[in-house]
């Protein structure tokens, strides 16, 4: 129980956001709650539907959940019915999740803007334009054809989620800037320039943040300042740019730093000097989900190898691993020992911590009618390798497609009241008992 302790410690010394206000559980981001889950299986205690794909994670203060749709949309939904509150227009897809803190509900849009909107009534109080917003890119991705054109990469699917801390909001943007903005007036008090976009979110331990860049390099800055202490390499791959990026989010536990890659690895990084600790390879399958981390534990899910992990926090050696039939992009979520996650097949897992046997498991309407017929009886995939039918790089958005068909879980489960909130592909928020 050792790591443990820091992570609650840090939760009683921040401010900003409580324990459900904020992307992954906290600013430190290790995606723990206080409040227990569903152990059992009872049902949808109510599901509200949008009218767009849910890809980011709900957030819930003042018995409100939060969460942003690609209808541009941001929703204030009554926690206890299901009932919408209030329903905010922006001028591009949400793909970012909310921090709800000091009275305000903070995000960023796809039309290039962070916003500040008044909690209890949608209201907008200011609104910050970075240069853009676009997804990564680049030429032959992923050994897509043809080699000479710049691909959007259609598996660079969030936005960055804000960090609110000491009176300022955190966060990157495609411009390759990581901002801190003025809480109450949205004025830039300093920002930092990586080489790429950043999409991860920004975790914060003491007075330093820690964030990802598609640029390869782990960060860490001043809060204060935005000055740089230390960089972190992780893996390059210049000619199909498929092994290389940070799109998870860094989670903090005492003097550890642990955070994904798509170079097929899980990081443990020294919080105060950024020198690597211990690697966890993944046979070159991307962890782009953020690493939950409580009791000793770290908690991650992959991409190719279709499987969810427990290491040991302090050497990185395996504990257990659970098949989840395809890729897991949802990060955990654990609360009383459950660790709870989604995967693309339109599942939510409910896992023992210590064991790795799974408890339960949600399958969404979608995944249920699966009108495309991507699945098989079992749950594996059909034909996941075939060619799709242009054989170029629109096969990945076809792929995508039909994920989203089965309304995939792509989303962060938030734990709160004995429930497990989440959003799907299929435009549905969730609240199961």
């Amino acid at each position: 129980n050792k790591l443990a302790a820091p992570s609650l410690l840090f939760l009683a010394i921040t401010s900003g956001a409580t324990a459900q206000s904020t992307f992954h559980g906290n600013l430190a981001r290790t995606g723990v709650f206080q409040s227990a889950g569903p152990k059992v299986l009872h049902g949808i205690k109510w599901e509200f539907k949008t009218a767009g794909a849910i890809v980011a994670s709900p957030a819930i203060s003042n018995g409100l959940v939060y969460v942003g749709s690609s209808d541009g949309s941001m929703y204030a939904v009554e926690q206890t019915t299901g009932q919408q509150k209030w329903k905010a227009a922006t001028g591009g897809p949400i793909a970012s999740s909310p921090s709800v803190a000091d009275g305000m509900v903070f995000f960023v849009s796809y039309d290039g803007g962070l916003y500040a909107l008044d909690a209890i009534t949608g209201s907008r109080k200011w609104r910050y334009s970075t240069s853009f917003e676009r997804r990564f890119e680049a030429k032959g991705l992923h050994g897509a054809a043809p080699s000479s054109q710049l691909m959007p990469d259609p598996f660079d699917i969030y936005l960055s989620s804000p960090a609110v801390f000491n009176g300022r909001v955190y966060f990157g943007s495609s411009d390759g800037n990581i901002y801190a903005l003025n809480e109450k007036t949205g004025i830039v008090e300093w920002k930092f320039e990586t080489r790429d976009v950043v999409h991860a979110s920004p975790a914060i331990s003491g007075n330093t943040l820690f964030i990802g860049s598609w640029d390869s390099y782990l960060y860490a800055l001043d809060t204060e300042s935005g000055a740089e202490k230390w960089r972190f390499k992780t893996g390059e791959d210049p000619v199909d740019h498929n092994q290389i990026g940070l799109q998870s989010s860094a989670a903090v536990v005492g003097d550890t730093v642990y955070v994904g890659c798509r170079d097929g690895h899980l990081y443990a990084v020294d919080a105060a000097t950024g020198r690597k600790r211990w690697d966890y390879p993944t046979s070159k399958s991307w962890v782009n989900d953020t690493p939950a981390v409580f009791d000793g534990s770290v908690y991650f899910g992959t991409g190719d190898t279709k499987r969810f992990h427990s290491v040991d926090a302090k050497t990185g050696k395996l504990q257990f691993t659970v098949g989840t039939f395809t890729n897991v992009w949802s990060s955990p979520a654990i609360a009383d020992g459950i660790v709870y996650f989604g995967n693309l097949n339109g599942s939510l897992f409910a896992v023992d911590a210590k064991t790795g046997t799974v408890a339960w498991e949600f399958q969404t309407e979608s995944s249920k009618r699966d009108i495309l017929h991507v699945l098989n009886p079992d749950r594996t995939r059909r034909n996941e390798n075939a060619v799709n039918g242009f054989g170029d790089f629109q096969d990945m958005t076809v792929y995508w497609y039909k994920n989203y068909s089965l309304g995939a879980i792509v989303s962060s489960p938030v734990v709160g009241s004995g429930e497990v909130y989440f959003g799907s592909t299929d435009g549905s928020l969730y609240a199961l008992n």
